[in-house]
């Protein structure tokens, strides 16, 4: 028996597929772990989970105030903004309760989000087993090719981080804070990544889906079994700000009203509409609803690409910011949907591309690889197979063998 520490951000996105992960581990007997941010914790993980709170480093109000500062952030400018307000600050706050949470559980093995850098700081401090837990793929097939000076750029903020806590400079320029030497576990595969050939050392494991508590009820008689189904959402963290999209994605799905419905997550009160093919609902149990549809119009959120390439359902990809460009691209290279511009689709342009992956069969195919490719890289129980091995890996014998 193991005793593992998850020690993640304060971003559902990067703790729900930990979650699947820690339930497979638990399931071997082994001790399993969070630290991190209850508040955010406390939803998403399962009943009596061992959490190690951070919350001192980062109240509710204070990501709510992040979050609502990163709207309208695009490109070069919230590349930045996220990791010079979000990212390093966020590791300098947490590295004390990192330190205290490692005292505490005595973990065999570090699983560190690859944006909470406090767990990889203090595995290399204390020379610990670690592994990288890469919850989206846009970093995993070298996303600064195109323009290298944010490679470069972020290799500075991360000596720059490590130097302001006391790192010694020789010490912080030895490797990459995002990027275990051990274990890299990709909640992907190389199918939607691209790319390669890939480091001995990375797991592509696929998603980690799990149960998630069903919080958000369906009025599921609605849904008319001779139209296809469409959902419409730009994730939790994007639906207040995306009136124009939203209205826009409405008004095309209205017009198809003899093809489709759409359900369309957006706050209660932001849009209107008499159109009788349209649900609005503040939330959807997503999960659940995925296997009735067709189609998933998003921000390209990591979490929802994959959990609609999961179930073989086709895209249309509208990103906003930070990984999701990245992620959008891949999901267009991989012929498993189509791409919008967030800011200016028109209805005509996401009617047209509706249509497209609708009644062109070859992005159902390209989805249905895609979800081929991820029931073949193991999931949760494949995660939790290189994580045992990192925790009994025994130096020695690997250099007699």
């Amino acid at each position: 028996m193991s005793r593992f520490l998850f020690v993640v951000p304060p971003l559902a996105g990067h703790v729900n597929p930990t979650v699947a992960v820690g339930a497979e581990l638990a399931s071997r007997d082994h001790d399993v772990a969070w630290a991190g941010h209850a508040s955010v914790l406390a939803p998403l993980l399962p009943h009596g989970a061992e959490v190690l709170p951070t919350d001192r480093t980062l109240t509710p109000e204070g990501l709510s105030a992040i979050t609502a500062r990163a709207q309208g952030l695009r490109g070069a400018e919230a590349f930045r903004f996220l990791w010079k307000e979000f990212i390093v600050p966020l590791g300098e706050a947490m590295l004390p309760e990192i330190e205290a949470a490692v005292e505490r559980f005595a973990p065999d093995v570090l699983v560190v989000d690859q944006q909470a850098i406090a767990g990889a700081l203090v595995a290399r401090r204390r020379g610990l087993r670690w592994a990288t837990s890469a919850t989206t793929s846009s970093e995993l097939a070298d996303p600064f090719a195109i323009f290298p000076m944010f490679g470069t750029w972020i290799a500075d903020q991360l000596r720059a981080f490590q130097h302001r806590v006391g790192t010694p400079a020789a010490e912080a320029a030895q490797g990459d804070l995002r990027f275990s030497e051990q274990l890299v576990l990709a909640f992907s595969t190389e199918e939607l990544v691209g790319g390669g050939p890939f480091p001995s050392e990375w797991c592509f494991a696929g998603p980690a889906i799990g149960m998630r508590p069903v919080r958000a009820e369906f009025p599921w008689s609605w849904l008319d079994l001779k139209r296809h189904h469409v959902l419409i959402t730009l994730g939790t963290v994007n639906a207040a700000s995306g009136s124009r999209f939203l209205t826009a994605a409405v008004a095309a799905a209205a017009r198809l009203e003899d093809r489709l419905q759409a359900i369309v997550v957006a706050p209660d009160g932001m849009l209107e509409t008499t159109a009788a093919n349209v649900l609005m609902r503040p939330s959807v149990p997503q999960l659940e609803l995925l296997p009735h549809l067709d189609a998933v119009v998003c921000h390209a959120g990591h979490n929802t690409v994959c959990e609609a390439l999961a179930h073989g359902i086709p895209l249309v990809v509208a990103p906003i910011r930070d990984d999701q460009p990245i992620v959008a691209q891949q999901v267009v290279d991989a012929g498993a949907g189509v791409r919008l511009k967030y800011g200016r689709a028109t209805s005509d342009e996401i009617v047209a591309a509706l249509v497209t992956i609708l009644e062109t069969a070859s992005y159902r195919q390209a989805a249905l690889r895609i979800q081929a490719s991820f029931r073949a890289a193991g999931g949760p129980s494949a995660a939790a197979d290189r994580l045992e091995s990192l925790a009994n890996y025994q130096p020695e014998m690997a250099a007699a063998g």
